[in-house]
């Protein structure tokens, strides 16, 4: 088995801040607001509102000039996470941290998606292949899993198992959706993760919607 820490930093840059460096982890960044440019030695790719990507290079954030940027920046580590250290100008809000066990004879893929629900949805007792955080990008949802219920508005944070079953009801008077960064066997590629605990919820009509921004092979730090 493999310990490892996955964080979850919300991050504000002012409008046209000096550079931003990052070393070298497996990292999922998601443009909350604003845009920024994020450069590495083989690319550069522009981010606006709604956008994300997934990098395990060092690379460099350069925020735009119109306005300050709201970034939710997923990283794994040993340990060595953290604030925008070497960027004093910057803001950075540790909104969730919590240690993985991953099991050994896998490789792995880091995945960042936005999972949507229509007013009233339920995503049914389920499972995943892999463990992860999520934040609630707006609505509400509520997470019943372990014995446990917690609610979860906008702007919160949970960290789901994977293998441990999970039933979601979201609000009945808005629209819902969360932001998701999880890790994944490689073979997941390309595929969804679920798996549906109850025989009878598998055959139930599916009203969440998937929008997977970049997922990636990664080697764990």
């Amino acid at each position: 088995m493999t310990a490892l820490i996955l964080s979850l930093y919300e991050d504000v840059l002012p409008a046209g801040c000096a550079p931003v460096h990052l070393p070298s982890l497996p990292r999922s960044l998601y443009v909350r607001d604003g845009a920024l440019m994020v450069e590495s030695e083989h690319s550069s790719q522009w981010l606006t509102t709604g956008q994300a990507l997934v990098e395990d290079h060092p690379h460099t954030l350069l925020a735009g000039t119109d306005c300050p940027v709201t970034l939710w920046r997923w990283e794994l580590s040993r340990g060595d996470s953290g604030p925008l250290r070497a960027a004093p100008a910057t803001e950075s809000t540790l909104k969730l941290e919590t240690g993985l066990t991953l099991p050994n004879g896998y490789e792995w893929l880091m995945r960042c998606d936005r999972v949507a629900f229509p007013k009233g949805g339920t995503a049914w007792t389920h499972v995943h292949q892999g463990p992860g955080i999520r934040c609630c990008l707006e609505g509400e949802i509520t997470i019943e899993t372990e014995g446990e219920i917690h609610s979860h508005p906008a702007g919160s944070a949970w960290f789901e198992k994977g293998p441990a079953p999970v039933l979601a009801p979201t609000s009945e008077l808005e629209e819902t959706a969360f932001i998701r960064c999880f890790l994944l066997p490689r073979a997941l590629k390309g595929r969804s993760s679920i798996r549906y605990v109850h025989a009878e919820d598998a055959s139930k009509p599916k009203v969440q919607a998937y929008q997977v921004f970049a997922e990636r092979f990664i080697n764990l730090p």
